[in-house]
């Protein structure tokens, strides 16, 4: 098992969030928690091609962009101010929602930009550590602890 504090979350966490298309791979050592990059064209050292198979690591495969989206559907139908809510949420319908809201909000509501960046953030780590449990890294105590200490912050 890992201990939480030797986990990069962060690192993770936006593996978990990779929604490109190229050719290559988020992976974990499990015994260090180190997060390491992999192409076929460069392997992890950026310079030897290897075989992922070969690698004793764990492929961190991103998640499902609705999960992602959910989050701006949650922020816009949490904030306080219906106009900006109503707004946020009309960019998320049709081609783009990511673009279009990250536009939106920097573009009409910096104010919230902070707030929106806090959600985004503690619930990406809280996937990355509901992620480590799935895959056994660690014990389930010490994820509990972590959603605990880890709340979704308050929305103006």
């Amino acid at each position: 098992m890992l201990e939480l504090t030797a986990v990069d979350l962060e690192e993770v966490a936006s593996a978990l969030a990779d929604q490109t298309d190229y050719d290559h791979r988020w992976l974990l050592d499990p015994r260090t928690g180190e997060v390491a990059f992999w192409t076929r064209e460069t392997g992890i050292d950026g310079e030897n091609p290897v075989d992922i198979d070969e690698l004793d690591l764990i492929a961190i495969d991103p998640l499902p962009s609705y999960v992602w989206y959910q989050d701006m559907a949650d922020f816009a139908d949490g904030i306080s101010d219906g106009a900006a809510g109503r707004r946020l949420s009309r960019a998320l319908q049709g081609r783009r929602p990511f673009r279009r809201f990250k536009d939106q909000l920097n573009e009409h509501h910096p104010e919230l930009v902070s707030t929106w960046h806090g959600l985004r953030e503690v619930r990406a780590q809280r996937r990355a550590v509901e992620w480590l449990l799935d895959e056994g890294l660690i014990d389930e105590g010490a994820a509990r602890r972590f959603a605990t200490d880890h709340p979704d912050p308050d929305l103006p």
